[in-house]
């Protein structure tokens, strides 16, 4: 069920905006100012969201940022009054789907929330074809475009983090010694990795990567280690 969130400080439409929605099939998530959004944006999986502009604490363009920031394809519409022109352009330049001003037709809107979906799942189609890297789901880790995203939360990895996590990856299943890690992560780049170097990263790529019952990267004792792709 695509779960879309309703951010409208107008009690009344918000309520009705909502039950259409699940009416519809699909799950809503109500928020009636900035703070609340944000919340939800940060701690659930949302497939849409639609933002009036003008609200209490703020303005709907700053959550669309913060949105695309947190998850850059989420697709994002405009409910609002406001139909200026200049406001429509900012909308679009933020990276909206779509703009519609209020009043409208319900059976307009919900056909718009249809094709937006459609428009995103067809990327995302598309971007699996390309994909290149690893997700179980729980981990993903793009080698195109560098981005690791370990249970819903985007990581931040050092230049020698990710080194070392591109080298167990492309040699995933493989046991990797040592000595053979070290020779291949010496570069011009500046990282210089030794031997205790190596360790300490390895063991802050578990702190970030792994959970309770996720072990990435295993340890082969007196030799070096390996990518476990197979998690339980």
């Amino acid at each position: 069920m695509k779960r879309i969130l309703v951010l409208e400080d107008d009690l009344a439409l918000n309520a009705g905006l909502c039950f259409e929605l699940d009416n519809a099939g699909y799950c809503s998530i109500s928020a009636y100012n900035c703070a609340k959004a944000m919340q939800v944006l940060q701690h659930d999986k949302l497939d849409l969201a639609i933002l009036d502009v003008n609200l209490p604490d703020g303005s709907g363009f700053s959550v669309c940022q913060e949105a695309k920031r947190l998850r850059p394809n989420l697709p994002v519409i405009f409910l609002t009054a406001n139909d200026l022109e200049e406001d429509e352009l900012t909308g679009f330049d933020l990276g909206a789907e779509d703009y519609v001003t209020k009043p409208f037709h319900t059976s307009v809107l919900l056909r718009r929330i249809e094709v937006a979906l459609r428009r995103n799942s067809e990327k995302d189609l598309e971007a699996e074809k390309n994909f290149q890297g690893f997700d179980d789901g729980f981990l993903r880790i793009d080698l195109e475009t560098l981005e690791v995203v370990c249970n819903g939360e985007k990581l931040s990895l050092t230049p020698n983090e990710y080194k070392i996590l591109r080298l167990l990856l492309a040699n995933s299943g493989q046991i990797l010694t040592r000595e053979r890690m070290l020779e291949q992560l010496w570069g011009n780049d500046g990282c210089f990795i030794n031997d205790h170097t190596l360790t300490v990263v390895i063991n802050r790529l578990r702190t970030k990567l792994e959970g309770k019952d996720k072990a990435y990267i295993q340890t082969i004792r007196g030799i070096g280690y390996a990518w476990n792709e197979k998690q339980s």
